[in-house]
């Protein structure tokens, strides 16, 4: 798979955190991602946003390596924050994991996710 990031000037230019699209050329898989938490193999979800964020993107990767995938092709994310004062908690995270990986990206904040513990929930579209 060949992948280009779009940021046309006609925009501002180019985001800092990510791409305003990604262009997909031959794409033999596309492996879609459904919401993850910060809930892990046991079924625990602390109570910290930054640890409930890593533990999400540790879920994502597990995902992807079953699919013989890895963080450099997800093309796009969506993410749901419950509080808006995390968003420079998960914005430093992001940045660690995709080590400047710039997928597509929407983040929404949302009045609550399905468990009130809940603090982040992150999708992905990978594709290679």
């Amino acid at each position: 798979m060949t992948s280009f990031r779009i940021n046309p000037a006609s925009l501002n230019g180019e985001p800092s955190a990510y791409s305003n699209g990604i262009l997909v050329k031959s794409s033999e898989v596309t492996l879609y991602v459904s919401g993850q938490i910060g809930v892990d193999t046991k079924g625990i979800c602390s109570t910290d946003f930054e640890s409930q964020t890593r533990q999400a993107w540790r879920n994502i990767e597990a995902i992807l390596s079953e699919a013989e995938m890895t963080l450099k092709d997800i093309v796009k994310t969506t993410i749901f924050l419950v509080n808006s004062t995390d968003y420079p908690s998960f914005a430093k995270v992001r940045t660690e994991v995709l080590k400047g990986h710039k997928p597509a990206s929407t983040l929404v904040y949302v009045s609550a996710l399905v468990k009130p513990e809940w603090k982040v929930e992150i999708d992905v579209i990978a594709s290679r």
